[in-house]
């Protein structure tokens, strides 16, 4: 959440609050400015709710792509901004009536900037540090029953109006009475309750999503989103988590972070240093400023590099509206609720994993991947190596690791749709990928952390190339004494050597055969299998047809006439199932 903004001592949001001796015992009403809204708390209508509207928007494009097909890609494309537009203003509309954690799946929609039209995005980017606020009598009344005493009584001046608003809470400027400038984050009154409801609601979605494709690891994301959400409603723990980040960069002055002010924190109330700036995602104000924008994203990516590789705690919810730019161009960092680890099996396999990359070395990358936990270790290999070897090989044919930028990353469904269907014809299905592949508890934040510096850094710079930036903390800290351009020598050489020596496919197969996963195939075997299981289900079906029909014939000749008929009936249905057989038979 931002926590502060340029001049906000001239803006008319300041209520001077009286003495203490003089305060009145039950807060002050809320005061002139935007009416606080409340979420809607039904566990039910918000299942509804946000069901509905899911299913509009997709039915919207539906149906306009339905009439993209008669009237042409001309008609389309003078269209497609107001249809986006439009279907936002839905989901802004439903985000912002039920709040809670819908809010942060906005937040994430909101800086997705190169997956999502720019006018499906612009709509909610409003999400970022602007969400409804709740009423100052809310907020009042929390304040007082934390620390058993009213709002005059513990700060000399307290801004009603708050500077940021988002899911769980929203913050307050105030001055405590020794005079420092302060930042109150103040937990909404039932957001309990709400999160609670909204966790049903998103395992529910789960439960059906693993319905239809099992993806492996789906209850492991789910539990670890819980932890992280249930983690944020505990201020203390957020405190302690600045503390522990913030000592870490105490040798760099370009990075701030608002320290808590101790005995003016609880659980559910949380007051630190007012650090001012400008909101990261603000283009016009950041180019009004002459911030060096190239710069800033470089140092951002640095700031998550160093906490990522070196620390080994990083800050995993860098949405724009929880970073800010200082008068003097620091980068200030808030909200830490949400704060996570690397096992140590992620943090090396990930260089691991870039490394055979460059070395386009499949079995390294499978290897990697095993260590990281993406991979199954119940399932046949063969088909995540297929499924792996597919995409690096496109990926090497489409990106050159050392110099593709942001810019190139680009969501292309027709792709998708491509890569699934040539996958198809390799006999691989959504059902083998989701049994060959899991999703690792470590990937669940760090997912969700690149995807949000994804949007951002693209937004601050669409050149920057990540590699650049990111090969030093690999090279120092993580690949330790060897040489980042050691490996690529090293990858061309061998190269040379397997071509000159031993040919790659005989290569993958003795590397295979010493994993023990070798697999002897019989050309045409399954094929052949195939016909000989169809002529045992065609003699099962004609052996059940003419046993059902010499029943009948004995049942009838023994005056059984409504027994005879089900026999009759039994000997029909295997009858269709023959034929039916028969007829795939002939046609595969």
């Amino acid at each position: 959440m931002s926590q502060g903004a340029p001049d906000l001592q001239e803006q008319p949001r300041v209520r001077l609050i009286a003495p203490a001796a003089k305060a009145p015992s039950k807060p002050a009403k809320r005061g002139a400015g935007p009416r606080g809204i409340r979420p809607k708390g039904r566990q039910s209508y918000r299942f509804i709710r946000a069901y509905t509207t899911t299913f509009v928007v997709l039915g919207s494009y539906l149906w306009f792509f339905f009439l993209g097909r008669w009237f042409g890609q001309a008609w389309l494309d003078a269209r497609m901004a107001d249809v986006h537009g439009r279907n936002a203003r839905r989901v802004l509309s439903t985000i912002v009536e039920l709040q809670g954690l819908f809010i942060k799946v906005g937040q994430l929609l909101s800086i997705m900037a190169n997956f999502l039209p720019a006018q499906f995005r612009s709509g909610l980017e409003a999400l970022q540090d602007q969400v409804p606020p709740r009423p100052y009598r809310e907020i009042a009344e929390r304040i007082e029953r934390e620390f058993g005493k009213p709002v005059g009584a513990i700060f000399d001046r307290f801004c009603e109006e708050p500077i940021a608003s988002a899911s769980l809470g929203q913050v307050h400027e105030a001055w405590l009475k020794n005079g420092v400038h302060v930042a109150v984050k103040v937990q909404h009154r039932d957001i309990d309750e709400i999160v609670r409801l909204d966790l049903t609601t998103i395992r529910r979605i789960m439960q059906i999503v693993s319905i239809f494709v099992p993806v492996q690891g789906l209850d492991a994301y789910y539990h670890q989103v819980r932890s992280m959400i249930l983690e944020e409603l505990d201020f203390q723990s957020e405190a302690r988590n600045i503390t522990r980040i913030a000592d870490n960069f105490l040798r760099d002055p370009t990075v701030r972070f608002p320290r808590p002010v101790d005995g003016y924190c609880t659980s559910r109330v949380m007051t630190t240093d007012f650090v001012p700036g400008v909101k990261i995602g603000d283009i016009t104000a950041l180019d009004a400023r002459g911030v060096d924008r190239k710069a800033l994203a470089r140092k951002v990516v640095q700031v998550f590099c160093q906490q990522i590789f070196v620390d080994g705690i990083y800050h995993a919810d860098p949405h724009p509206g929880n970073m800010l730019v200082g008068d003097d161009g620091a980068l200030v960092l808030l909200d830490f609720g949400a704060v996570a680890e690397l096992s140590p099996q992620m943090r090396e396999g990930i260089p691991e994993f870039l490394e055979g990359v460059i070395r386009r070395d499949t079995d390294q990358l499978i290897k990697a991947m095993r260590k990281m936990g993406f991979l199954s270790r119940t399932d046949s290999p063969d088909v995540s190596e297929k499924v792996i070897e597919f995409f690096h090989q496109r990926f090497q044919d489409e990106v050159k690791i050392d110099t593709f930028n942001l810019k190139d990353i680009k969501l292309d469904p027709q792709k998708g749709i491509e890569s699934l269907v040539d996958l198809r014809k390799m006999n691989i299905g959504l059902k083998e990928l989701s049994g060959a592949f899991h999703i690792p508890r470590d990937w669940v934040l760090l997912e969700r952390t690149i995807l949000l510096l994804t949007g951002l850094c693209t937004q601050l710079d669409p050149e920057l190339s990540p590699m650049e930036v990111i090969r030093p903390y690999l090279q120092d800290f993580v690949l330790g004494n060897r040489d980042w351009a050691q490996i690529a020598v090293d990858a061309a050489k061998d190269m040379a050597l397997k071509a000159i020596t031993i040919p790659e496919d005989l290569r993958k197969y003795l590397n295979r055969a010493n994993r023990g996963e070798f697999e002897l195939r019989v050309k045409g075997l399954p094929s052949a299998a195939r016909l000989v299981y169809a002529g045992i289900r065609q003699l099962i079906y004609a052996a059940i047809g003419i046993a059902s029909g010499f029943a009948a014939l004995q049942l009838h000749l023994a005056g059984q006439a409504h027994l005879a008929r089900y026999c009759l009936y039994g000997a029909a249905a295997a009858g269709v199932l023959l034929l039916g057989s028969l007829l795939l038979t002939r046609t595969k």
